[in-house]
């Protein structure tokens, strides 16, 4: 599943679509793709790991779940020549957007009436306090699962997760109420510091280079084996 920093760069790179009418839409799902048909896209937005396309009255969200993933301006063939069917395909003046392997949903309304914004970690609306609050409010909840938990730090995937607690010292396994209230503020702050790192990273091309225990055996710290998998909480990530 790509990590809510991806979905930020996936917004800036169709940012350009923002104003576009759609001109022909395409597609192997079952939504009525074609209510996109001859509309304006008014923007370009992403809460979380949603990637949004706004329309009037609506918006088309998309999932790109476990193994999703998009090409703009690639056109809809492989590398051997052959067609390969998006999920949903766009085509507008100045380019196409194609996604595959995801999840696609319309939302009916104002997206301000489905989304916290301030529960983006990479949002200007985020709000450290409110993260807190809920942290403190389920004081049983292991750090991992907190982390994991989008509707307290939404973006954050595993790869941040197993960082950010690396960074700040915490075993995943340890519930959030142990935590004392600095190291809970270290962990609310790292995960917002965290994710706007994965994105230079990651526009960079260098984001596996920094991983200091994601994919790791050895401990950079102590030079210890680490354990490399193991399925944790709730989430069993």
């Amino acid at each position: 599943m790509p990590e809510g920093p991806s979905i930020v760069i996936l917004t800036e790179l169709a940012a350009k679509f923002a104003g576009q009418v759609e001109r022909s839409v395409s597609g192997n799902s079952k939504q009525d793709l074609q209510r996109m048909q001859g509309r304006q896209l008014r923007s370009v937005r992403s809460w979380g790991k949603h990637f949004l396309l706004v329309f009037d009255g609506f918006a088309m969200r998309v999932h790109f779940l476990l193994f999703g993933s998009y090409r703009i301006d690639e056109g809809k063939h492989g590398a051997d020549g052959k067609l390969v069917v998006p999920r949903m395909g766009l085509a507008f003046d100045n380019g196409e957007l194609n996604v595959y392997a995801c999840s696609l949903k319309y939302i009916e309304g104002d997206l301000d009436d489905a989304y916290d914004w301030s529960g983006d970690v990479m949002a200007d609306a985020w709000d450290p306090a409110q993260a807190r609050r809920k942290l403190r409010a389920s004081p049983r909840m292991l750090a991992a699962d907190a982390l994991l938990d989008q509707a307290i730090f939404a973006r954050v995937g595993n790869i941040i997760k197993n960082e950010v607690l690396f960074r700040i010292r915490v075993h995943p396994e340890s519930p959030v109420g142990a935590l004392s209230p600095r190291k809970l503020g270290e962990l609310v702050r790292q995960a917002r510091d965290y994710s706007f790192d994965f994105y230079e990273w990651k526009k960079a091309y260098v984001l596996r280079k920094h991983y200091q225990v994601h994919t790791k055996t050895i401990c950079p710290r102590d030079g210890n084996r680490l354990t490399y998998r193991k399925h944790l909480g709730h989430a069993q990530r």
